[in-house]
This record gives structure tokens, C-alpha cells and sequence, in this order.
């Protein structure tokens, strides 16, 4: 997993929830008490939603990657406007990585 061997894993607690199959109570409260949630677009229907619909209603912010070339949900748009498109692994990183120094 990119993000696990970046220097951000370093910088900031990363939780993946699908990394541990944590149940989901945890991964809700989790995500409420996040300064912040990416989230990796890409390919729809991943059940990540559910995640996505949790931080929006606990008004956590969301940013969503994806990879360049794909498509992705119209919704997401009404949710954020943090989006990044991204054509490997290490710009994805680079990205994030300037954007948390903006943000955090």
C-alpha cells in the first residue's frame, strides 16, 4: 500500500478501514473523530460510500484521488470539491502530501 510506506504514514495516523476488517462502529467513530478523509475514487461501488456519506455527515472534510483516465461519481461532487487526479503512486503521494501541509 503506497500510502504505508510514504513518508505521510510517518507524518499522520493513516486508518484504512478495510486494512484491519474492523467492524463497522469502529470505523464510524473513526472517521468522527478525523481531522480529515481521503478518499480513492477510482472504481465505484466499493462500499466505501457508506464512509464517504459518515464523514460528510460529521462534517469531517473529504478529499477524493483518483487515478487519471477514470470516471468517476457525479455525487462525489456534491459532497466536496477536493478532488485530485493522479497517474502513479508517487504524485498520488506528492499531492496529499501538499495539500496536508495546506490544510493541517
Amino acid at each position: 500500500i503506497p500510502l504505508r510506506t510514504s513518508s505521510l504514514h510517518q507524518q499522520h495516523e493513516i486508518f484504512l478501514p478495510r486494512e484491519n476488517d474492523l467492524p463497522e462502529v469502529i470505523t464510524k467513530e473513526h472517521i468522527k473523530n478525523s481531522d480529515i478523509v481521503v478518499a480513492e475514487v477510482s472504481y465505484p461501488s466499493t462500499g466505501q460510500g457508506i464512509e464517504i456519506g459518515w464523514a460528510d455527515i460529521f462534517q469531517v472534510p473529504i478529499v477524493c484521488i483518483y487515478q487519471k483516465g477514470k470516471t468517476i461519481s457525479g455525487s462525489l461532487s456534491k459532497i466536496t470539491k477536493n478532488f485530485f487526479i493522479y497517474s502513479s503512486s508517487n504524485e498520488m503521494i506528492q499531492k496529499l502530501e501538499e495539500y496536508l501541509k495546506r490544510f493541517l
